[in-house]
Order: structure tokens, then C-alpha cells, then sequence
């Protein structure tokens, strides 16, 4: 029997590879499976190579480990390309996404989704994924792309517009990991939650989530929450993110009735009302954590220099399942076997109040027909509003970079809710110049002018 062949793009992702990988091998189905690493930095790839090893041998699987610099040749024959990796790094391009608007007093939070540092990576990320669904299309056509890299939304539609052909879905752990939150909140099971959500990446809302009760009806759990966040007793401490609390999303569904599946720290920088010139007392009252992603990578790229130096002197590895869907995708599309997931995929009328081209976050069925998208209708009309207030910047993005005008790029910042608020239009130009400028050749030719 034909092995599956996973080819892993941006394997020097060493601690998501190896969450990935980890849960590949955890399947009857996928444990003998050809597993290509790719990347285009030689000691992160060889580090990788030793962590997949390591897997490999404590699961006793009978997995075939390759490693690749070479993008194409990574890509003949896969079954399942996986991709993450970040185009310029922490430094200098993460590092220019929040100095630089800091200057304009532009402040974020996380800035890979939306907002100005959203559209940077976008233009930076987008021509990097292109050039991989071309060589898809000549090396493995039917292969299934499961695509982990922020802009999520921007990245998904900009595939459906160049490559339609490209099987693939954008996967974000926002949504499962949501329900894990709110259960926690709760002191629920999360065995005992059923839920039904649906938007865009990040932007995303709960339609429906309940608790099964012992007769086997369900209860909706939605008063409980606006009650425990009114009483003060909820959000609880977050164990995901210490010091951000949380509070915006619950303000958020209080205002709106429902709640959102991304964090706090994302959801602030995607409005108007949160992160404000003079308002100080805003950051205090909400907890907003301003310049979260830089301090992450720095305790991320510490953690992990740490974490292989212990594994370097042990040839044991601890495998624990995540809560990301490769596995399980790859699972119902090798076996038949169903499964539901959460996945972002061109709309094509599954939400019939957003655009049918935009990139949906919804429920979606997976068998051996690949990956099929559940008809949700009409979003409550506040939701679709906010969502199109996103999904405007997206399209000016996915806009700028199809036609390759750049003018474009001006229009989506000018578009985006949380630039908008603070900035005027002279200084939105001069943002985007000063950006343009300081990223240089990290962005493509045509945005450089």
C-alpha cells in the first residue's frame, strides 16, 4: 500500500512541527507516512530533522524523515503540504510592522491579522505562498494544502483568486480553543459543550453554545456568561496569555450578544474602540497587552533555544496530542473516516451575508472528498457589519496584490477600523510610505514603487 507523503513548508518551525508531526504519528493511518521538511534555513531544518527523529523512534512509528531546501523538489508527490512560517522574521519585518507606526502614534497588539502590520505581512506572505501553489500545480495538483500562516483571511482569499484550482483550507486552533476558555470560565466539561460558530478568521462568533444536559437536551449557556462577567466573576485569570485578562471579549458580547472566538489581544486592534491616543485608563480598564507579539517571539525564541538544548543531551521526547486539525484532516481524507473541523475557505455563498469571494471561517465536513463546507445563511446583522468592517481591508490587500497596484495598499489602511480612528489621511499616507521604505526588498517590487 502507497505511504501518505506530508511535506512540511517552514520546518525550521521547530515547536509547531513538532506539535504537528507529533500528532501525524499518533495515527494508525499516517504513522508509516513519508514526512518532507522543508526550509530555506539549514541549521533550523537540521534542528527539526533531530526533533522529528526523536518523535519517530518514542512512537515507534515507521515514518520516513526527508529533509529539503529545495521547495520544489520538498513538494513531488505530497499528498498534504503543510505551510508555517513568518516572511522576515521577528527581525526585522515584525520588529518595522510595530516600531514604525509607533512613530505616528499608532499603537498594537498583535499586528499579523489586520490593521497596518496585517497588510505588510500580507504583502510580504501572499507572493511566498503564490510561488508554492505554483509549484504545487506542477508537482502535486491534487495534494491538499493546509495553510497555518498569518494574515490568515488575506492569505486563504488571495489563493482562491490566483491558483482556484489549489485544494486548501487556512486552520487557526481560535475556535476549539475558544471552547476550551469559555468551559474553563465555566467549570464545564468541555465534553459536555456543544457550539456552532461562523465568520472570518479572528472575527468569527459563537451562533450557538450550550451545555448537554443529563436528559440529553442542551441549555444555552449565553446568560450564564453575561451574568458572571457583569457580577465580576468572569473572565478568570487566563492561563493562555497572563497578561491580558480577557475583558474585551466579554464587553464585546455583552454589546453585541455574542461572543468572539480570537483573543482579547487580537479583537482589540480589530475596532475602533479599544486602543485610543489620551486614553490610557481604556488599556488599564480592558487589560490590553500593547506590543504582545514582539514579546512573545523573544520569549518563544528563548524558550525554544532552552527546550533543544535539553533535548540535544536526551534522545527521549515527550508527544502530547494538540488541538490543531492537520492530523485529523489528513486522517478522513487518507481513510474515509468523517471528522468536522473549523476551517477557512472561499465563501461561495456558505454565509449568505458576507461576499461570496471573501475567505469563511466555518464548520466544514472532511472524508475522502477532501474538505466540504457547511451552509450557515444569514449572520445576526451586527455581526455582519463588524465583519465587514475586516473584510474590507482584506479585499483592498488581496486587491492590491492581484492587480499589482499599489495604490491599493493606501486604500487598505485608509479602509482599516483601528488605523482609521487614529490617524488622519495625510498621516495614513505617510505611514504606509515610511513602511514601504523600511521593509524595502522584503516586500515585492511592484508595492516598492
Amino acid at each position: 500500500m502507497r505511504r501518505p507523503k506530508i511535506t512540511f513548508i517552514g520546518a525550521g518551525s521547530t515547536t509547531f512541527m513538532r506539535n504537528i508531526i507529533g500528532d501525524v504519528l499518533h495515527r494508525p493511518s499516517l504513522k508509516d507516512a513519508v514526512i518532507a521538511l522543508m526550509d530555506i534555513n539549514a541549521e533550523r531544518l537540521k534542528e527539526s530533522e533531530a526533533v522529528a527523529g526523536k518523535l519517530v523512534r518514542a512512537l515507534g512509528a515507521g515514518a520516513r524523515i526527508e529533509t529539503h531546501l529545495n521547495q520544489r523538489r520538498a513538494l513531488e508527490g505530497a499528498d498534504f503540504v503543510v505551510v508555517a512560517f513568518q516572511i522576515g522574521g521577528y527581525e526585522p519585518c515584525t520588529v518595522t510592522d510595530f516600531e514604525v507606526p509607533k512613530q505616528f502614534g499608532l499603537r498594537q497588539t498583535i499586528a499579523d491579522t489586520l490593521g497596518i502590520g496585517g497588510i505588510m505581512r500580507g504583502l510580504r506572505t501572499v507572493p511566498h505562498l503564490w510561488s508554492i501553489c505554483a509549484d504545487m500545480t506542477e508537482v502535486c495538483p491534487n495534494a491538499i494544502l493546509l495553510q497555518y500562516v498569518n494574515p490568515m483571511a488575506i492569505n486563504t482569499w488571495a489563493i482562491a483568486e490566483k491558483f482556484p484550482a489549489i485544494r486548501q483550507v487556512g486552520l487557526c486552533h481560535s475556535v476549539q480553543g475558544t471552547a476550551f476558555e469559555l468551559a474553563r470560565d465555566l467549570d464545564i466539561p468541555l465534553s459536555e459543550i456543544r457550539y456552532r460558530a461562523a465568520g472570518i478568521n479572528h472575527v468569527a462568533f459563537y451562533l450557538k453554545f450550550e451545555q448537554r444536559l443529563a436528559d440529553g437536551s442542551y441549555r444555552n449557556l449565553y446568560p450564564d456568561l453575561i451574568e458572571g462577567y457583569r457580577e465580576g466573576r468572569l473572565p478568570k485569570p487566563s492561563h493562555w496569555n497572563p497578561r491580558c485578562p480577557n475583558k474585551v471579549r466579554y464587553e464585546m458580547m455583552t454589546r453585541l450578544g455574542y461572543f468572539v472566538t480570537e483573543s482579547s489581544e487580537h479583537f482589540a486592534e480589530y475596532t475602533p474602540w479599544f486602543i485610543k491616543k489620551d486614553r490610557e485608563d481604556l488599556i488599564e480598564k480592558f487589560g490590553i497587552p500593547l506590543d504582545e507579539y514582539p514579546k512573545r517571539c523573544v520569549e518563544q525564541i528563548a524558550r525554544w533555544k532552552k527546550d533543544f538544548a535539553d533535548l540535544s543531551g536526551n534522545d527521549a521526547i515527550e508527544v502530547t496530542a494538540s488541538n490543531e486539525y492537520a492530523s485529523s484532516i489528513m486522517n478522513s481524507v487518507w481513510t474515509g473516516e468523517p471528522s468536522v473541523i473549523y476551517g477557512n475557505l472561499r465563501n461561495n455563498g456558505c454565509i449568505t451575508s458576507l461576499p461570496d469571494n471573501c475567505a469563511a471561517e466555518l464548520p466544514c465536513l472532511v472524508d475522502e472528498n477532501g474538505i466540504q463546507p457547511t451552509f450557515i445563511g444569514e449572520l445576526p446583522t451586527q455581526l455582519t457589519a463588524l465583519i465587514r468592517s475586516n473584510i474590507n481591508v482584506q479585499e483592498l490587500t488581496v486587491k492590491a496584490l492581484t492587480t499589482e497596484n499599489r495604490e491599493h495598499i493606501y486604500h487598505a489602511a485608509m479602509m482599516d477600523p483601528h488605523t482609521g480612528a487614529e490617524l488622519d489621511l495625510d498621516q495614513i499616507w505617510a505611514l504606509v510610505d515610511r513602511l514601504i521604505a523600511t521593509h524595502g526588498e522584503w516586500l515585492p517590487a511592484w508595492a516598492r514603487g
